[in-house]
């Protein structure tokens, strides 16, 4: 690995020199360190860039990190990762993205994710992305999720943009069977020029399935956002989608929640919330000794947290 990257892993997947656990480094397109365990097997695929990855049936209280580094302009990596998650394993997933540019050429991670959870199983999914580098070449990372929840299961995903990313288009496409949970908590920060767009699709198809999506997201400077969920209720069903934006300056916000309730006992939610920072908020702080600027990140920071 070069300097770069240990500097990007530790802000993308808590690395401080090695890992706990089964585990696949990427850098620019090639794997520079692998370990799988007891429990968790990881090989590479044999139709396309990327991995697979099975985890053992009744595998608890482990872990498996897959994080992916772009270093360098002039790289668009792609990648093919697919999870099969066993019945009743209870196990967490760290899958962060960094691209750092020094040029003027573009840099590029697209990584493609696929889930199969099993009956009963339960994982939790943590991304963190980050752009670095004062290059002015564009820095963009483009995930695609698709999962197939089967009964009983339950995916949780912790998501997180956490700065300096030029261009992001974030697309979740998840099947959910009777019983079995999907979990969103997204937090997305735009800054000067940037864009992001967030895409939402969503099936319920079998008797007390659930979703529950949150995003918050933070526009500020010309930055432009853009927010779509579907979620299809097709059984006795519960999804909920909640979108809320902080804007800031000269900044865009489109935000979209559909729903489509194909069932009489679907009970469906959405809610769509933007607006700027409150005067008063901003106020009260500065009454505690803040700068009007200390006051907006300690707000924008508890907004995301």
């Amino acid at each position: 690995m070069n300097e770069i990257t240990k500097e990007l892993l530790r802000s993308i997947s808590d690395w401080s020199g090695a890992y706990e656990g089964a585990y696949n480094i990427r850098e620019n397109g090639c794997s520079v360190g692998r370990s799988s365990s007891d429990c968790i097997k990881i090989e590479n695929k044999s139709d396309a860039p990327g991995l697979e990855i099975r985890i053992l049936p009744g595998t608890k209280g482990q872990s498996v990190s897959i994080p992916a580094c772009v270093t360098a302009g002039g790289i668009d990596d792609l990648t093919y990762n697919d999870f099969y998650v066993g019945e009743d394993s209870d196990v967490l997933i760290i899958a962060g993205c960094g691209v750092h540019n020094e040029s003027g050429e573009p840099a590029r991670h697209n990584g493609i994710h696929r889930f199969f959870l099993g009956k009963g199983s339960r994982v939790k999914y943590v991304e963190k992305h980050i752009g670095t580098g004062s290059g002015k070449g564009i820095k963009s990372i483009d995930p695609v999720t698709e999962a197939y929840l089967e009964e009983g299961s339950t995916l949780e995903m912790d998501s997180s943009q956490i700065g300096g990313v030029d261009s992001t288009v974030r697309v979740t496409r998840v099947k959910v069977a009777a019983g079995a949970r999907l979990l969103v908590r997204e937090r997305i920060l735009t800054e000067h020029e940037q864009n992001a767009h967030t895409e939402f699709e969503v099936e319920l198809n079998g008797k007390d399935s659930g979703a529950d999506i949150i995003s918050r997201s933070v526009a500020r400077d010309r930055s432009k956002q853009t927010y779509k969920s579907v979620i299809i209720g097709n059984a006795p069903c519960t999804g909920h989608s909640e979108c809320d934006a902080i804007i800031d300056d000269g900044a865009i916000v489109d935000a979209s929640p559909s729903l489509f309730a194909h069932h009489a006992d679907a009970a469906l939610i959405h809610e769509a919330a933007v607006g700027k920072i409150a005067g008063e908020q901003i106020l009260k702080l500065r009454t505690l000794g803040l700068t009007e600027e200390e006051a907006e990140a300690k707000i924008i920071a508890g907004f995301l947290g």
